[in-house]
């Protein structure tokens, strides 16, 4: 499992030349770095060591254990408000009263799921890196690092701005492939917060928000809101075959350790969630205002690299070529050498209006 783990930062190692932003790279990297260790973690806790054991009279261990784990256990709900030695001998496990069981069958599921969802994240990197077809890698030419032969330098400085000039206003659609990549981030993460709701029972979306409320509350009246979604014990009906042929109804405890993993592992991908969420959010508005604000473009040009460009040399770059060259200009900005960078803008305004 460490090798496993170990093999991951692979996924996080710095990329020579960058070709995104960095709430889009925290998405498809962290996030699915963080998704596939949960999945290897509850893996190993699920097929290596033991994930339920079942307590009950008369009849063998092993074989109640495997059908509690194929087929699901239960608890009642109004276990979870009684009082634990007293009217429940566990939160949720208590006489059955006639009101409907709580069943849980997720728990089988849950590495897959981390893994499915690891994969959604990672989607819309796979994506961009078959549509970006590395135009920033080639453009980019070494040029992160100022030092060097000067000959070579000046070379490969004409060379990219012969390039932004011969293809003005013709990047418009690499741009726009990937602010839609970056629009697939937050709707992969609106539908999975849906599905993962829908998946624990209704129970997701007030998850975290239950478990800050249960810090407020005092000590003997507090329902842990993870053992309700993610119970430690619960019960399983057995049925078998009297000596006589009658149908003999055995009910048993069972502990499934594999829970403590799945409730601290869901609770961080609550806050988690939220707050990429959030970024998510903020990310788009941030596309949506310089995609309509040119004074915005200016700035951001300006701005890269602590003001080494002009007001007027950034000015006039924004007014005389179109939104996808800025962004390839904007991106260049994040890979080249601030000197450079600064040199290549200037002339491209000096030469943009001869196009």
């Amino acid at each position: 499992m460490l090798k496993l783990l170990g093999g991951l930062r692979e996924f996080v190692k710095r990329q020579p030349v960058t070709i995104d932003g960095t709430v889009f790279r925290v998405h498809v990297t962290f996030t699915t770095v963080v998704l596939l260790a949960c999945s290897i973690m509850v893996t190993a806790t699920q097929y290596v060591g033991n994930p339920i054991q079942c307590i009950v009279d008369g009849l063998p261990t092993r074989p109640v254990n495997t059908y509690c784990w194929i087929t699901s256990t239960f608890t009642m709900p109004d276990a979870f408000l009684r009082e634990q030695g007293v009217g429940a001998a566990h939160p949720g496990v208590g006489p059955e009263n006639g009101e409907p069981p709580k069943y849980y069958t997720y728990y089988q599921w849950v590495c897959f799921a981390l893994f499915f969802q690891a994969m959604l994240c990672y989607f819309p990197k796979w994506v961009w890196d078959m549509q970006e077809g590395s135009l920033m890698s080639t453009l980019v030419m070494g040029l992160q690092i100022g030092l060097g032969a000067e000959k070579e330098r000046e070379k490969q400085k004409k060379i990219l701005v012969n390039y932004m000039l011969t293809h003005i206003r013709k990047h418009t659609w690499y741009a726009a492939k990937y602010w839609m990549c970056e629009f697939m981030c937050l709707a992969n993460i609106v539908l999975q917060i849906y599905w993962m709701n829908r998946f624990f029972g209704g129970e997701f979306y007030t998850y975290g928000l239950r478990v800050i409320g249960m810090s407020t509350e005092h000590q003997e009246k507090r329902v842990d809101p993870m053992v309700f979604i993610f119970p430690r014990v619960t019960k399983c009906t057995f049925h078998k075959f009297g000596p006589s042929g009658t149908v003999q109804k055995h009910d048993s405890l069972c502990v499934l350790p594999l829970n403590i993993v799945n409730e601290k592992t869901y609770i961080f991908i609550w806050f988690w969630y939220l707050l990429l969420l959030g970024a998510l959010i903020l990310m788009i508005c941030h596309r949506v205002m310089i995609m309509y604000n040119a004074t915005a473009r200016k700035n951001l040009l300006r701005y890269r690299h602590y003001r080494l460009i002009t007001d007027d040399v950034a000015k006039a770059v924004t007014n005389k070529i179109s939104l996808g060259d800025w962004w390839v200009l904007y991106m260049l900005g994040k890979n080249l050498d601030p000197i450079i960078y600064r040199e290549v803008v200037r002339e491209i305004a000096k030469k943009a209006d001869k196009i």
